[in-house]
């Protein structure tokens, strides 16, 4: 059983932008709460500075769009999340309100996760930046957010085995807050979403039941089509969601014969756009791969099947003509070599950012273990004159073991001589960090330029010599 709650840390009165959220982050990693920071976890920053980087983030956006702060801005969002007591261990939570965090800000947003284990029941304490990575919005807090970080933490915890409630009983800040009283989302509602999320035009059938295992639902083939959703107790026919649900329904969505809408209504304050949409007209132009159809007649597909493949094929030719009109591409050789180009510059992209996040992350565990090292350096020198005593070792047992893990990592890293000043290390990870920032600006449109230009160039050989070249073609699952 998890229970969340998400709050805005505004900008307190009469006091820095920095000085508040040392105060909030401190409060969340204080290492006499979270085992000497063993429980701590952060994403696009350094837990130890986190405070400063959220600061340097925000300072960022308010130069490139104008912006100045006020009393009362909002600087990050507190998200708790609170476990039966007994029923998970301190690292299992810390992974689950990593995953949470993950889900709920689409790693856009630099957070800091930190489980406590000084009371009985353990509690994940997560901050997020309100400002995104890019520096160039924030974060839009709807209305309902008490319930999209509720309906997360359920989705995560039925994921793992851990209970949920499933009917939570309103009480001053507790439930009310997380879960809409008048419309509480049934099985049958969580189920809809499963289909909806887990179904696209031009699966095979089998494909579509494949994607329903792997989002953890077991499967009933009978006379009936029917599933039953993690967490949940009894499986649901599909003939009982409604008439867009049905064995035949489902069918028909999937070749292309029955559309609906499966997109959320838009909150009242989220000018039309739900949690995390951005309108991008552009998108429509660009083109998505030609089908075989050939392949997939061979495969078994039905006479209904292969007349939308057609219509598909046809729009896609369109469109890929239209996009090669649009960036002023009039030759094949011309669209090889821009293809190409796009495709080597996507690859130093993509390795830099891994050749830098791995060093920061090298440079935050030699940090880690430096500290560990320099705190308990004397406990270990006091056991050495006592003649490695036994009853010593026992009263002091978790510094000496904590030194011994520092050594042997020193050891398992081939330090020689003096280790480099923290300082030092603090200098090099920031100046990463403003590379890896300035790259990540250009990461998306690079990306997007590189699969439209790939795309392209796969239908253009279908349509010029009637096959695809995987090779000139992008690999979406190696990327």
């Amino acid at each position: 059983m998890a229970t969340t709650w998400i709050k805005p840390i505004h900008k307190a009165k009469n006091r820095s932008v920095i000085a508040t959220l040392i105060d909030r982050i401190g409060y969340a990693d204080n290492p006499d709460k979270t085992n000497n920071y063993e429980f701590v976890k952060s994403y696009g920053c350094d837990y130890y500075t986190a405070a400063n980087e959220f600061a340097l983030t925000k300072q960022v956006y308010e130069q490139q769009t104008g912006r100045s702060g006020r009393s009362g801005d909002i600087l990050a969002y507190h998200v708790r999340q609170s476990f039966k007591p007994g029923e998970i261990t301190p690292q299992a939570a810390l992974e689950v309100g990593y995953a949470l965090m993950e889900k709920l800000t689409h790693h856009s947003h630099q957070f800091i996760v930190a489980v406590h284990t000084d009371k009985q029941h353990i509690h994940c304490h997560c901050l997020f930046s309100a400002v995104n990575m890019d520096c160039s919005g924030k974060f839009r807090n709807p209305i309902r957010s008490m319930r999209i970080v509720r309906q997360i933490s359920d989705f995560l915890c039925a994921e793992r085995g851990l209970s949920i409630v499933e009917n939570p009983k309103p009480s001053r800040g507790s439930y009310r807050d997380w879960q809409d009283k008048k419309e509480p989302q049934s099985n049958r509602d969580k189920l809809k979403e499963l289909i909806d999320s887990n179904l696209s035009v031009g699966m095979m059938f089998e494909q579509f039941i494949g994607a329903m295992q792997r989002a953890g639902c077991e499967v009933k083939r009978g006379k009936y089509l029917a599933f039953k959703i993690p967490g949940a107790e009894r499986f649901i026919r599909v003939k009982s969601l409604g008439d867009d649900y049905t064995d035949e329904a489902l069918r028909e969505r999937l070749i292309g014969k029955r559309i609906i809408s499966t997109k959320p209504k838009p909150d009242d304050n989220s000018g039309g756009k739900t949690v995390g949409d951005v309108m991008d007209v552009s998108k429509q132009n660009k083109p998505n791969l030609l089908i075989d159809i050939q392949a997939k007649i061979a495969d078994g597909a039905g006479d209904g099947y292969v007349q939308w493949m057609k219509v598909f094929n046809l729009k896609q030719a369109a469109r890929t003509l239209l996009f090669l009109k649009e960036q002023g591409i009039d030759s094949y050789n011309e669209l090889c070599k821009k293809s190409a180009a796009a495709s080597s510059e996507f690859d130093h992209l993509s390795t830099r950012l891994k050749e830098l996040s791995e060093r920061q992350k090298d440079i935050t565990e030699l940090q880690k273990y430096i500290g560990q090292y320099s705190k308990t350096r004397d406990t270990y020198a006091a056991y050495k004159r006592s003649g490695w005593d036994k009853d010593f070792f026992e009263a002091n047992r978790a510094d000496i073991t904590l030194n011994k893990a520092a050594k042997k990592y020193f050891d398992e890293q081939k330090f020689k001589g003096k280790l480099p000043p923290v300082n030092q290390l603090k200098q090099e990870w920031a100046m990463l960090e403003a590379e890896r920032r300035k790259l990540s600006l250009n990461y998306k449109t690079t990306k997007e330029n590189y699969l439209s230009l790939c795309t392209a160039k796969g239908n253009a050989d279908v349509m010029l010599f009637g096959e695809r070249n995987p090779q000139n073609t992008h690999d979406r699952k190696a990327r």
